[in-house]
């Protein structure tokens, strides 16, 4: 009985575990998450959880969307929904977060996460008629940052400055302190090296408990998440029952409708999905 020669035996095996793998991976293993997706209780969601209106999808359950005009801006009559990092926005196909860190507080060739959050707080803010100031963040909506020049101590700090930069506020914006430690603080210059100055972040004069709430300057971690606070959908009431001409109370009870608890009673926080709470406001 003949044999075949060692490498082309080798050449066999290989084919061999292809085709079991392509069978095992490509066919048997999809087909049985597809079939696993189909029980009962599973299906919507595998499904994409689409929520219709009048026979027509206008989202999904489980992803967030905008709720702006062509040109970006919220539209009054509707709750907005968390900053999205994913894509250009609520992308699954691109989900992820910004990646920044709370370190990240000096604007560079992108802005720094402080200087987002300050813009967003301030933009919240305006939407909302409150008090959109954060701690370490500037009235112009920047982080509130200085670079400080000059000899060092053995703790790192500044002994004896020279020049104090704001460095998040380029020219010829007027810095948000005009004077530290006696020195004209300056405006800072686009492109310009700060890194060897003393990077301190000031405080300022804003409320420990900012009045916007975190959630609504910050992205969620996938960038698709469809749920706010219910502290952000409340702070959103007043406005949009300004915009719909109702009540403020009938907004709010539809809030307390859909507010959904903690994940299994203790994980995470109570929180409203955005689209189901405005498909609800225009169902009256």
């Amino acid at each position: 009985m003949s044999t075949l020669p060692s490498r082309l035996r080798r050449h066999v095996a290989g084919l061999r575990a292809l085709l079991v793998l392509t069978v095992v991976c490509g066919v048997a293993y999809p087909a049985a998450v597809l079939a696993v997706a189909q029980l009962p209780g599973l299906r919507h969601k595998a499904g994409g959880s689409y929520v219709t209106v009048s026979g027509r999808e206008v989202g999904s359950s489980l992803i967030g969307q905008s709720f702006t005009d062509r040109e970006g801006r919220p539209l009054r009559q509707y709750f907005q929904s968390r900053i999205s990092n994913a894509g250009d926005g609520y992308d699954p196909t691109a989900t992820g977060a910004s990646n920044l860190g709370p370190e990240d507080v000096v604007d560079g060739r992108a802005e720094s996460l402080l200087t987002r959050v300050c813009a967003a707080s301030l933009a919240v803010g305006r939407l909302e008629s409150v008090d959109g100031s954060r701690p370490f963040c500037t009235p112009d909506g920047r982080g509130a940052v200085l670079a400080v020049f000059g000899t060092r101590d053995r703790t790192g700090d500044v002994a004896h400055p020279v020049r104090v930069v704001s460095v998040n506020q380029a020219c010829p914006a007027k810095p948000f302190l005009a004077v530290y430690r006696g020195l004209r603080v300056e405006c800072g210059r686009p492109g310009a090296d700060y890194s060897a100055g003393r990077i301190v972040p000031i405080r300022g004069t804003a409320p420990a408990h900012p009045v916007v709430p975190p959630d609504a300057v910050t992205g969620s971690g996938s960038g698709l998440d469809p749920h706010i606070s219910v502290a952000w959908a409340r702070l959103q009431a007043a406005r949009v029952a300004r915009a719909r001409g109702l009540p403020v109370a009938r907004v709010l009870h539809l809030i307390d409708v859909r507010t959904t608890g903690r994940a299994l009673g203790f994980l995470g926080e109570p929180s409203v999905n955005v689209l189901e709470l405005n498909i609800a406001l225009d169902r009256g």
